[in-house]
């Protein structure tokens, strides 16, 4: 989460610094926050539903509701600054903070900008960009600062550990090509499905596997783990552990996952999300394709069949698996939090 990496950031540079976060009740902080060291308030905040959009008929309410709460909000804690990073608090309460004169930075994490992004460029003091491809999006005020230093994530360590011993380290053999899969932390149910239908097809039998199934579907996939060629999780934390092992990886595309990839160097074959809000996923996935750091595979396109001959394709060919490697390292900024920080401060 970029603004948990932000917070440690602002609080490593400077320890005198007291970061307050704000969430929505119904987002995933509301599960992930009360287990940080930083204080925090979550506001009843809705989506606003660009399919359904008749949905939105209560958004008059539910506006008032969020108001109300953000003014508290700032009324308790009157911040010397406001830094944006997204989700559905962020619009509401930024637009309060920048009425009452409160400075207001933006960390944009996709190659296509968020709303708030997009609506509150002209009155931020500055604007950091995760991709460079997002600039052209921007449309700055005149006293903007746009930066371009990627996306804060938890810097991986310092050298790489070294992939067979992490492979062993997890009871895969060190000489087998292995290849993580993952589609966030909820998981992905069609991503779930393509790879569970490879693997009861015989396509992916000379691949070792690192599976993230997500939570909800952890139950249902235990049984494709198996000693010494799958290791199936739920959910992966540490991550590290599968990324050093991986030789590629098959992910989502969004902002932060796709971060960590190029930070570690890693070769990918993305599947946006379809319904991701104005098809930033697909943005993304097709920046890092046009680099060569990735293969963007579209969902509506993807097969077991399919995936499993991508995947071997791909660990069939060490030269290619090399330069993918080279291009997502030169797009990577693993210590983006920290110089974000610091240029703040």
């Amino acid at each position: 989460m970029p603004a948990l990496a932000l917070a440690e950031a602002l609080q490593q540079v400077d320890p005198d610094v007291e970061p307050v976060l704000v969430g929505a009740t119904r987002g995933v902080e509301a599960h992930v926050l009360p287990s940080k060291p930083y204080r925090f308030h979550l506001l009843p905040v809705e989506p606003i539903h660009r399919r359904q959009w008749w949905r939105n008929i209560k958004w008059p309410l539910v506006l008032g509701r969020i108001l109300r709460a953000g003014a508290k909000v700032l009324n308790d804690e009157r911040p010397v600054l406001a830094i944006g990073t997204g989700g559905y608090a962020a619009g509401p309460i930024l637009y309060q903070a920048a009425r009452r004169g409160i400075p207001l930075v933006l960390q944009e994490q996709n190659a296509y900008p968020g709303i708030t992004t997009r609506r509150l460029a002209r009155r931020a003091r500055q604007i950091y960009l995760g991709f460079p491809e997002a600039r052209v999006h921007v449309r700055p005020g005149a006293g903007t600062e746009l930066c371009q230093y990627g996306n804060p994530i938890a810097p991986p360590p310092e050298p790489l550990p070294e992939k067979a011993r992490a492979k062993e380290r997890l009871g895969l053999p060190a000489d087998v090509a292995a290849a993580f899969v993952m589609g966030g932390s909820q998981g992905a149910r069609s991503i779930n499905a393509m790879v569970s239908a490879a693997i009861d097809g015989g396509h992916l039998g000379n691949v070792s596997l690192l599976w993230s199934t997500g939570r909800s579907h952890a139950d249902r996939l235990a049984g494709y783990d198996s000693d010494g060629q799958r290791v199936v999780r739920g959910f992966w934390d540490p991550v590290y552990h599968a990324y050093a092992a991986a030789d590629v990886v098959v992910a989502r595309a969004g902002a932060m996952t796709t971060a960590e990839l190029c930070a570690w160097g890693l070769p990918a074959i993305l599947i946006p999300l379809p319904t991701a809000a104005g098809a930033h996923q697909t943005r993304n996935a097709e920046a890092l394709a046009r680099d060569g750091a990735a293969v963007h595979l579209p969902e509506e396109r993807m097969s077991p069949e399919g995936l499993a001959e991508e995947l071997q394709v791909l660990l069939g060919d060490p030269g290619r698996l090399g330069a993918m490697s080279g291009s997502a390292l030169a797009r990577g900024h693993p210590k983006a939090a920290e110089n974000i920080a610091r240029h703040i401060l």
